[in-house]
């Protein structure tokens, strides 16, 4: 298979990649700034979206995994935080990025035949998880999980398969050392849901151990 991934410079998004190279899959790797064999994408940069489309030339695509993303926003407070920017550079990255890598690249996933697209999202989209705070991340993964459902839709007649899924609270940068499983793990489920996407599962909302997610 050949296989992107946005994001792969560290954390789930290079484990991800190393273990499909492992299995010798053929991987387009991600990253802000490219070198170490990753392709550079910025994905709020339309211009560099479609520079990845470009690269990639329509070749087949199998499988696209929309893991970059950021989350400024923890551990701002209520009255004083959440800056008007903030909301701009993390709804670019975390939605508007996701939906202009779909589009750059849905002649390779026209072409591979029975393409799947996933989506990293988090639990914390779920209007069934609010707990307040981090308002922006939140609002983004919120409408991450609603631009993969519409696309599963949309995409449903020419047989690519989208799903959604939160990977888990993991130890990253991101997620911190407080967090519940290493990337290892994490990968290594989110492997096996996206290898058991298809089109009688479009459009769900997995986590990366398999359960079934409320929206």
């Amino acid at each position: 298979m050949h296989i992107v991934i946005t994001g792969a410079s560290r954390g789930i998004g290079a484990e991800l990649a190393s273990r499909y190279r492992a299995g010798r899959h053929t991987v387009t790797g991600t990253g802000r700034r490219g070198g170490d064999g990753l392709v550079a994408l910025d994905v709020t940069r339309p211009e560099s979206v479609a520079e990845l489309g470009a690269h990639l030339g329509g070749r087949a695509v199998d499988l696209l995994v929309c893991n970059a993303g950021i989350y400024p926003d923890k551990g701002q407070a209520l009255d004083t935080g959440y800056p008007a920017p903030m909301w701009a550079e993390t709804l670019a990255t975390n939605v508007t990025g996701v939906f202009l890598t779909v589009q750059a690249l849905l002649p390779g996933l026209r072409a591979a035949g029975g393409a799947r697209i996933a989506i990293i999202s988090s639990q914390m989209a779920s209007h069934t998880r609010a707990p307040g705070g981090s308002y922006i991340y939140r609002a983004s993964k919120a409408a991450a999980l609603n631009l993969g459902r519409n696309l599963a839709a949309d995409l449903a007649p020419e047989g690519i398969a989208v799903g959604i899924y939160h990977p888990g609270w993991v130890r990253t940068d991101m997620g911190g050392d407080a967090a519940d499983i290493g990337v290892e793990e994490a990968a290594k489920g989110l492997i096996a849901r996206f290898d058991a996407l298809d089109m009688d599962d479009t459009g769900c909302f997995r986590t990366w151990d398999g359960r079934t997610h409320p929206y």
